[in-house]
């Protein structure tokens, strides 16, 4: 089950995930549907991992991130907006 939030820039109604693949340990290619059957819209996205925010309790040696400027680390952990994000 899909944990993304994703909103239709036309209609604002929720996204779906149609489907998606994994093409790098770092980036995942998604195909979305907005679920507002008149609307129909439909987009490929990707989602990548591009900065560690915090190391791993487990970390894997062969993954390399690297560790995010503390400016964007400040940004993560700010309140998020709901109303729209993605």
């Amino acid at each position: 089950m899909s944990t993304y939030k994703m909103v239709c820039p036309h209609c604002k109604n929720r996204m779906r995930i149609r489907t998606s693949e994994g093409t790098h340990v770092f980036l995942r290619v998604a195909y979305l549907q907005c679920t507002n059957e008149i609307c129909g819209w439909s987009v490929r996205a990707e989602f990548e991992m591009t900065h560690e925010l915090s190391p791993s309790g487990v970390a894997n040696p062969d993954i390399h991130l690297p560790s995010a400027p503390i400016a964007l680390r400040r940004a993560a952990s700010k309140p998020t907006e709901t109303a729209g994000a993605a």
